[in-house]
């Protein structure tokens, strides 16, 4: 069987050093808030470009964190509307729901898979604070246009960098295109942690501070609490095995690319569409879709040859039950997406023979 993602494999090429970097947390017998997170946060910071990362549990806390922070602010308050795409995983629509703010969703580009730009401004209303971009795939959802446009309402522009560690636009990572942007490290992304684990970076310094008292009780001073805060802080161990991935981020990443190359070039079968090529600087291919008509049949025509596929996503956040109110709502594209994509093998560690099987199955699949 060709995984999809071999975790297994991925961590034996560095484990020495992931052992040397545990073992060290256990020596030292601290574990939280210590030396290892305040190396990560520092590294991390540098990696994306900006002033301040603050580490915490995982990526939904990093969003919800991430736009708590705006509204002790006073920048957001209850029932101000946030702009994000209809085609997203359901976190980023908690994050939003979860702090009484109301998301407006815009629909994709077929062509890009990302938020069609060019819809964003009739979706602005005097209520309107914010833009959630969502570099879904590991495909860059910004351009120079968004940026222009928050300007111009005067609206934050936030990012959900879970799928999309290591991309850029025009020489600017992700992460750092924005006011503030929210980060996941759950074990199978392009930069995954041993469990969960997240973090927001900005260069805001006061939204930075109010983030990590939030997280911390809602404490900047040890038993004095100035807000109603939460528990989301990560561990010691996976900010030390976090550093020892950041140093091979880049380099996984063109591996990544140069399979997402030869699947470009090679497949040829009619039945199957690719998204939009896009320079590799722009896309950090956490997952490569495909999409076909015949998409179930097609899972299970791979799985027979032996290939490990997974739908990124079957259901839409608007057809979720937990959102049941917007089941009758139609985004067209975004359906279109959720009925036909499928994610086939990409990693860092699919041999040359492997893409040529998966390749191979799926231009005999009819």
């Amino acid at each position: 069987m060709i995984k999809l993602l071999d975790l297994q494999k991925i961590t034996m090429m560095h484990g020495d050093e992931y052992k040397e970097a545990v073992n060290r947390v256990i020596e030292s017998g601290w574990f939280l808030q210590g030396n290892e997170n305040r190396q990560f946060e520092e590294d991390y910071a540098k990696y994306i470009g900006t002033e301040h990362c603050i580490a915490v549990a995982n990526g939904l806390d990093a969003l919800y964190l991430l736009m708590r922070g705006y509204k002790e602010m006073g920048i957001m308050q209850d029932g101000d509307e946030i702009i994000v795409p209809a085609n997203t995983y359901i976190a980023t629509i908690i994050a939003v729901t979860r702090n009484n703010l109301v998301p407006v969703l815009v629909e994709p580009t077929w062509e890009h898979l990302e938020i069609d730009i060019d819809q964003i401004e009739q979706h602005i209303t005097p209520k309107t604070k914010g833009v959630m971009i969502v570099h879904l795939y590991g495909r860059i959802a910004y351009n120079d246009k968004l940026g222009d446009i928050c300007k111009k309402h005067g609206l934050m522009l936030m990012e959900d960098c879970a799928q999309s560690h290591g991309c850029a636009w025009k020489g600017v990572r992700t992460g750092a295109l924005g006011d503030a942007a929210a980060h996941s490290f759950y074990p199978g992304k392009n930069l995954g942690a041993f469990g969960d684990a997240g973090a927001v970076t900005t260069n805001d310094l006061e939204l930075s501070e109010v983030i990590r008292a939030l997280a911390n009780y809602g404490s900047q001073k040890k038993y004095v609490f100035k807000y109603v805060g939460m528990n989301s802080r990560m561990s010691e161990t996976d900010a030390a095995v976090l550093d020892v991935k950041l140093k091979y981020l880049d380099e996984d990443n063109q591996a990544r690319q140069k399979l997402a190359a030869y699947y470009y070039e090679n497949i040829k079968n009619p039945l199957i569409t690719l998204p939009m090529r896009i320079a590799d600087d722009n896309n950090v291919y956490h997952q490569f879709p495909i999409f076909c008509e015949k998409r179930d049949e097609l899972q299970e025509f791979l799985k027979e040859n032996g290939i490990q596929t997974l739908i990124h996503y079957p259901i839409p956040p608007h057809k979720q039950e937990c959102y049941k109110t917007w089941n009758n709502l139609s985004y067209p594209i975004t359906e279109k997406i959720h009925a036909q994509e499928l994610s086939i093998p990409m990693n860092q560690i699919v041999t040359e023979l492997e893409a040529k099987q998966v390749v191979d199955a799926i231009n005999k699949f009819q």
